[in-house]
C-alpha cells in the first residue's frame, strides 16, 4: 500500500507527544517498517537508510516527534488541520516521509533520522552520529528555504557584594546596585568586534531576569542577571562566556563574572550554509521560495559545517498571531504534499 502523507500526519497529529514519545515513535517504526526499509532505534532516536552506489553524498533526512504541552486535539477544516505539532513539526516529518519513501537513490546514501526531544533537552540530536554529507531538517518554514538561524545561550552574571545593615549602607557592598554598572557594560558589549553577518545581522544580548537581597533593610550580598544571547557566526558558546567575563572585568565597576547554564547538551549554535550550495541549489530548483534565515533555534546547528537546509510546511506565525506552539496551531495539507515534491526533487537530483 502506497504510504499516504496526509493520513499519516493527522494519525500523528492525534497522537500525544507532548509528555512521552513512545506512542508517536511506535507509530512512526511501524510506519517506516511498513514502507521502507527496516527502522532502529538509537538513544531515542529513529534512523532507517537506504542505499546507492558508494559514490555520491550522504543525504540526511531529521526532524522531531516531541510537542511543546499542552495536547491540543486534532481539528479539520477543508484544507487546514489543526492541533498540537501540526506544523511544529508532524507536517514536515510526514512530508519527509513521503521524500524518504519515494526516493530511490542510484548513488549515495539517504537516510531519515528523527529526534525525540528538540522542544526540550536535545539529547537525541546530541547523540545523532550519522556523518550526513547534506542535512534537510524539518521545521515550518512556509516552504521557504532557510539556510542560516542564529545560536542561542544562556547564563547568568552573579554580582558580589557584602552583608550590612541598611542603615549604614558604606559599611557593606551593595551588590544589587552594582547591577546598574553590569548593565551599563552589557549595553555595550557588542559595540566592537561583532560584526553583522550577512544573513543573520546582528547578535544580541538581552537581560532577562534579575534576583537579588533578601530582607529590606538590609545591604544585599548578591545579586544575579540572567541574560539571553542570540549569537551569530562564528561566535561559539564558550568564546561568547570567555569575551563577556574579559568585558565585565575591564567595564564593570562592580565584583562579579558570568558563567553559562549547565546543559547535558551542547548548546544550539548559529549556523549558515553558503546560498551555492549544490543543496540550495536543488531545493530552490525544486520549487522551494525564498532563501532566507530561520527565525527560531534549530537542531540544525548540530549538523553544521556540513550545508543544512531547514524547511518544511506551515509556519511560526502568521498575520494574525503565533501558529507552532499556539492554541491555535495549524497547517495546510496541500502544504504537506508540496514540501514532500519539493524535498523529492532536491532528493532526486543529488542522488539519482
Amino acid at each position: 500500500m502506497a504510504f499516504d502523507s496526509l493520513a499519516f500526519h493527522e494519525q500523528a497529529v492525534r497522537t500525544p507527544s507532548h509528555e512521552s514519545v513512545q506512542a508517536m515513535r511506535e507509530l512512526l517504526v511501524e510506519t517506516i517498517r511498513d514502507h521502507g526499509p527496516e527502522p532502529t532505534v538509537e538513544a531515542g532516536n529513529t534512523l532507517a537508510t537506504k542505499y546507492g552506489s558508494k559514490s555520491g553524498p550522504h543525504v540526511v533526512l531529521n526532524t522531531h516527534i516531541d510537542t511543546v504541552p499542552p495536547h491540543v486535539p486534532v481539528q479539520r477544516e477543508d484544507d487546514i488541520v489543526y492541533g498540537r505539532g501540526a506544523c511544529d513539526a508532524k507536517g514536515p516529518l510526514a512530508a519527509l516521509l513521503a521524500a524518504f519513501f519515494a526516493c530511490d537513490p542510484s548513488r549515495g546514501r539517504l537516510t531519515i533520522a528523527i529526534t525525540p526531544d528538540e522542544e526540550t533537552t536535545s539529547a537525541g540530536a546530541a547523540a545523532l552520529d550519522v556523518d550526513g554529507d547534506r542535512y534537510i531538517v524539518g521545521e515550518p518554514t512556509g516552504l521557504d528555504v532557510c539556510t542560516a538561524a542564529k545560536g542561542r545561550f544562556e547564563g547568568t552574571i552573579t554580582i558580589h557584594g557584602s552583608n550590612a545593615h541598611a542603615a549604614e549602607p558604606k559599611v557593606g557592598v551593595n551588590a544589587v546596585a552594582g547591577a546598574e554598572s553590569v548593565l551599563a557594560s552589557l549595553r555595550t558589549f557588542d559595540e566592537n568586534g561583532s560584526d553583522e553577518h550577512p544573513a543573520l545581522g546582528t547578535p544580541t544580548l538581552t537581560p532577562t531576569v534579575i534576583r537579588g537581597g533578601s530582607a529590606v533593610n538590609q545591604i544585599p550580598d548578591d545579586c544575579t542577571i540572567t541574560l539571553d544571547r542570540r549569537s551569530v557566526p562564528p561566535e561559539t558558546s564558550d568564546g561568547f562566556e570567555r569575551a563577556l567575563n574579559e568585558h565585565l572585568e575591564e567595564h564593570a565597576d562592580t565584583a562579579c563574572e558570568f558563567s553559562l547554564t549547565d546543559r547535558e547538551t551542547p548548546f544550539l549554535e548559529a549556523f549558515a550554509t553558503d546560498d551555492d550550495s549544490d543543496l540550495v541549489r536543488e531545493m530552490c530548483a525544486a520549487g522551494g521560495g525564498d532563501v532566507r534565515p530561520f527565525t527560531a533555534a534549530t537542531e540544525a546547528s548540530y549538523f553544521a559545517p556540513a550545508p543544512t537546509v531547514v524547511f518544511g510546511p506551515g509556519v511560526l506565525a502568521d498575520e494574525t498571531g503565533a501558529v507552532a506552539h499556539a492554541d491555535r496551531e495549524y497547517v495546510r495539507r496541500s502544504e504537506i504534499e508540496r514540501a514532500s515534491e519539493i524535498v523529492h526533487g532536491t532528493l532526486c537530483a543529488l542522488l539519482c
